[in-house]
This record gives C-alpha cells, structure tokens and sequence, in this order.
C-alpha cells in the first residue's frame, strides 16, 4: 500500500501582507523538508491572509496574488524544496464567465495551488462559498468548477476549500467518483466556543463519504474580529482519528498515512450531486512509490477545557491585533472590577507585563477597595500602574454646565475616556476597552467613554462567563485579586451603586441575551421558555435601544456563535418591535 508523509503548517498570516506571507511559506516547507514530508498544506488564501474583503475587487491586489504565487513555486525550487508537492491557499481569477451569476471572466476566486519543481501545476477554486454568519464570499467570488486530481507517489489526491466540507454534494461527492485516496482541506474556519466538536465530527463523516482519508489544515492567529484556532486534524477514509494539532499554536504536523493505490482514470464532466457538474482533470507528478521509512506518530493533542480555550482565543486575539497593526504597548482603565481585571490579564498574557499600561481614575463615588483592588492586580502581573482621579477635572465641567443624575454619570466615563485617548495620543498606546457583551448587548456603557478605545478584548464574552475565566485563570497563577472577582459589580458613577439596580441578575440576563440574539428568538418564544414578561419586554427594548451604539463600538475577537457586527446585523433605524403583544411593529 502506497504510503505519503504529510505535513500540516498551522500558521499565523497577515492580511495584505504577501511577501512576508510567502516566507512563512518558504520556512514550513524547510522544516516539511527536514522531516521528511512529500507534501506540505497551508491553509486557505494563505498567501494573501484571510480574509482580504473589498481587497479582492482591486485588479492590482488579485494581479499580485498570482504573481506571488508563480514566484514562490520558483523561490522553493530554488531552495531545494523542488520535490515536496506545496498546497498554498491565494487568490485567484477566473478563466470563464459564470452565468449563473452573472459574473464576466477574470472575477476573484478562491483558490488553491499545487506547487512542483518550479511551477504551479494544478489549479482548484472554491466550489461552495459561504454567504452566512461572518461570510460575505458571494460579495467576492465566484465558484470553481474544476476538479483537478493529483498523482503523487502513486497516490491520487484531490483539493477541497473548507465550505466544500460543510455542504452535502460537490467536490467530496466528485472525489469519491474521481477515486480520490487523499483529500487536502484548506481551512479558514474562525474559531467559536464548542465548534471543534462540529468540525471533528464533520471531517470524520466527510471521509467515510468520499472514501478517501482528509488532511484538515486550518489557519491560527487573529485578524480583527476573527480569530482562528488551528487544531488541525487527520482522518483515514473509514472515519479514524489518527492526528490533532493544538489549538492557539503554530507549528508543523507531520503524519504518515497508507493510502490506496491510484487505479482511476476517470476525467470529463462528473455530477456533483448539487445541481452542478465539476470536471475531473488529471496531472502525474510521479508514479513512483515512496521507499519504505519508519512510520511517524503525530499523536492527538490533549482538548482544553472550555474556559481555556476561550482565554487563548482572547489572548492570541488581543496579540495579533496589537503586533500586526504596529502597536508597542497598550493601556486600559483599571477599576477594580472584574471586567477590567481580567482585561488587564488577558493584555499582560498576551504581549507581556511590561508592555501594559494600567490607569486607574477614581472618582468621587469610587469606594476605596476599587483603588487598592486595581493597584495589587498591577502588582501582582508587573503591570504599568498610575493613578489620576478625575474629580477635578468632573468639577471642571459641572463648574460651566450644570448636570443631574445619568448625564452626571455619564459625564464621569466621557471623562476617563477622554483621558485614556489623550494617553493614547502621547505615548502611542492602543486603548484597550473592558466591556463585555451583556454590557454591549443592553446598552449599560457609555458612548464616548467606557466604550472609547481600540480593541475590546471581550466584547463577545458574556458577563457570567468573564466571572467562570477569572476564575480559570487564577487556578494557572494568581493574576486577578479574589476581591475583584467576588464584589458585587459596579459602575460606581453614584452613590452605593450597583449593576444589579438597573438589569436582572446576570445568570437569567446572559440567559434571555442567549435566546434572543443568539437564537433570534421572538418575545412569545422567550416567554415560553420561562422568562419573566416583564424581564422580557425591558431587556429586549434596552438590546433593541442600544444598536446604534453597538455600531460604534471597536472591535474585539468573536468567540461565541452570534457575535455583535459581523454575525448580527441589524438596521439602527428601525420601526420593529417585540412588543408586549408580540404583534409585528407593536411597541
């Protein structure tokens, strides 16, 4: 039985970035050389960095994709890579018109390449593009109709792009029919909270289908809101798991596989079982087999717990945003709250300590403890710490304009917020925010000041789970003080305030936020699953309030299911309501 080394680079690439992205290339496939592989997979448009957005309608941007992409098969012969078959994700270009869509020739494609002893010898574009959730690609591409087969040792193999894995039909339909014994997935897939369990079994069925094992490379590192786990993975054509990369790292995998003897001759137009028809093309690199070797054990990695994972989703987030946009330090209010905190670890764990500037700005309310929490969390991490109340310059305003009740509160947040830009301005700090997404999702910040910065590192973290990954962390190395984690939380922009004044108890608010923005849920389905009706119809009208402030809000890592922006997008201008009828429009 044919046998082929296979070599996974998990890697981190940069949006725009080609020259840099094609020596990460270049590297993994010495380090594919020196262990032996006859092949090395990258993940999807790694050559460009994913995704590039409205950079692929520039003529001048796929030109240079294509350029790089002839000029890096060149660069690894040259290197003495020349033998190892190269899988490199790029974006591409179309050779014929696509009229089911509507689309000329020379339109943007996704797309992969087979690179051999110089030059690129076998083509493949994403079949099926994804237009749900994060995924705008038929805003970009059009979809590839061509199946090219690949013999390598022996061994045919075929190409598929990450959607192609997660609709029924199309190109795993084809290689099947094509006798595909290998399958190369190239992977882009940002990461969510529990999606790998998807992913496994998906791969895993997805074999058993094509009858061919799958080699599942996925891209890791963070690219604004997106941030992608790696984990890549092996299954053989009967469905066993024989490899796992870890999660959050980059780095090489390299697994042996028996694989069948190529036997198929098949090419021409094959139905895909989708409505569309691919057509098989065939190119031999080598026939013959490789010599016999000892085989490798890339083993599986160990599954983290969900706390985890989740931090070193936030933690690879906040670095890759900070370091690829030309950031050297960030700053942050530190309040002595948890939201904060656990900021202020995420950023520590992320760059270092001494790249962390903590401020802490008490008010006239702020109790004492907020002041001593925050400055032994900055101790304790080796963190940047300073203190500035900001009561004088409060008195500064109210002394020209006098101001009552929220717009005083309010006033006290523009004020710290004002203050951390300046900061900003001076030293070159990113600012970094500390809301978190119960916050977000009810309106409870304040336009202009807590909300005011670059990055929010936990913008999509749940107010019940930030509490669950302090805690996590803690039991790593002590970072958060136990007082921060355990005061009931607060605003402190009144007298004796508390969060709990104004919403429901987190465990039920982070619940309702659950059903009815994750699951879209209407407020008679909310009722139905036990929520309180008067809890209903003030937490929905706060979410459905505070839309335009969302709007304006920095980015930060998705890492549940229904992330604010680019998973929920609704219009601020809107006469819809779910009103306490469950009539459409009432309000």
């Amino acid at each position: 039985m044919p046998q082929l080394r296979i070599g996974l680079a998990q890697v981190d690439t940069t949006v725009g970035d080609l020259a840099g992205n094609a020596d990460v290339v270049s590297s993994y496939v010495q380090h594919a050389k020196d262990a032996g592989c006859h092949v090395a997979v990258f993940p999807e448009m790694t050559l460009t960095g994913y995704m590039p957005e409205d950079l692929v309608l520039r003529r001048s941007f796929v030109q240079a994709s294509l350029d790089s992409l002839e000029a890096l098969a060149r660069r690894l012969a040259e290197e003495g890579a020349g033998e190892i078959a190269v899988v490199v994700g790029y974006c591409g270009r179309s050779e014929r018109p696509a009229p089911a869509v509507g689309r000329p020739a020379g339109e943007p494609q996704n797309a992969a390449a087979v690179l051999w002893q110089g030059e690129v010898v076998a083509r493949y574009a994403k079949h099926h593009l994804p237009n749900y959730g994060v995924f705008d690609e038929f805003r970009y591409f059009v979809r590839g109709d061509r199946f090219p087969v690949v013999r390598l040792h022996g061994v045919d193999v075929g190409l598929i792009i990450c959607e192609d894995l997660w609709q029924d039909g199309g190109p795993v339909t084809v290689a099947r029919e094509a006798g595909v014994g290998l399958l190369l997935c190239l992977n882009a897939s940002p990461y969510e909270r529990f999606k790998d369990d998807l992913r496994g079994s998906l791969v895993q069925r997805r074999s058993q289908e094509a009858e061919a094992a799958i080699a599942y490379v996925n891209l890791v590192g963070g690219q604004d809101e997106l941030v992608y786990d790696g984990a890549s993975l092996v299954v053989t054509g009967d469905g066993t798991l024989v490899a796992r990369a870890p999660v959050w790292q980059q780095g090489l995998m390299a697994v042996d596989l028996d694989l069948p003897a190529a036997g198929s001759e098949l090419t021409g137009d094959v139905d895909a079982k989708d409505g569309t028809t691919m057509h098989v093309t065939r190119r031999t690199l080598t026939e013959q087999a490789v010599s016999a070797y000892q085989p490798l054990v890339a083993g599986v990695a160990e599954r983290l717990s969900d706390e985890a994972e989740v931090w070193g989703g936030l933690v690879t987030a906040t670095r890759d945003y900070v370091q690829k946009n030309g950031f050297r330090s960030v700053c942050l209010g530190l309040s002595g709250g948890i939201d904060s905190a656990v900021v202020a670890t995420i950023a520590a764990d992320a760059l270092g300590p001494q790249r962390v500037h903590v401020i802490g700005m008490p008010s006239s309310w702020s109790s004492s403890g907020s002041v001593t929490d925050a400055k032994a969390l900055a101790e304790l991490q080796g963190l940047h710490w300073q203190q500035i109340p900001i009561a004088p310059m409060v008195d500064a305003y109210t002394g020209s304009t006098r101001l009552t009740g929220l717009a005083l509160e309010n006033l006290q947040a523009r004020v710290r917020g004002t203050l951390l830009m300046a900061l900003s301005n001076q030293h070159g700090h990113l600012v970094l925010t500390t809301g978190n997404k119960s916050e977000l999702a009810t309106g409870f910040s304040t336009l202009y000041g807590d909300s005011a910065g670059g990055f929010a590192p936990i913008k999509d973290v749940p107010k019940s789970l930030v509490w669950k990954l302090a805690r996590w962390r803690n039991t790593q190395s002590l970072a958060i003080p136990w007082a921060s984690i355990e005061k009931p939380p607060s605003a402190e922009l009144a007298p004796g305030q508390l969060d709990s004044d104004r919403l429901p108890p987190y465990d039920v608010l982070d619940a309702l936020l659950e059903a009815y923005i994750g699951q879209d849920l209407g407020r008679t389905e909310l009722i139905a699953k036990g929520f309180d009706e008067a809890v209903v119809d003030r937490i929905v009208r706060l979410v459905d309030l505070a839309e335009y402030k969302r709007r304006q809000n920095p980015p930060g890592p998705k890492v549940t299911s229904r992330a604010f922006g680019r998973d929920r997008r609704l219009p601020i201008t809107s006469k819809w309501r779910e009103g306490p009828t469950g009539d459409p429009g009432a309000r």
